[in-house]
């Protein structure tokens, strides 16, 4: 598999719409096309109109797989772009609970 980098803009107006939708991508994935696409991780972006929107970090046999999973799952796929190759100059940082 091939890694892919898709942008959905302005896709849902709050996280819990995309919960819902995450939970149902995450699904479709794994059980109807797991040859063919890996869910890795999303960034959440806040959009210009105050609504929610990603950068979705994919494994996929091609970008025709993340077009098929998208529409299966209902939530668009804007652009997709075939990363040729990565550089990891710091790991993602992990989230620091602000109760802790």
């Amino acid at each position: 598999m091939d890694t892919f980098i898709i942008r959905r803009r302005n896709a849902w107006k709050n996280g819990d719409e995309l919960k819902a939708i995450a939970d149902k991508s995450l699904k479709i994935g794994n059980e109807d096309m797991p040859d063919k696409i890996r869910w890795i991780r999303s960034y959440v972006i806040t959009e210009e109109d105050g609504t929610l929107g990603t950068l979705c970090i994919y494994q996929a046999t091609s970008a025709d797989a993340i077009t098929e999973h998208a529409k299966a799952v209902g939530m668009p796929a804007d652009e997709i772009s075939h990363v040729m190759d990565t550089v990891v100059v710091r790991e993602d940082p992990k989230k620091i609970d602000q109760a802790a």
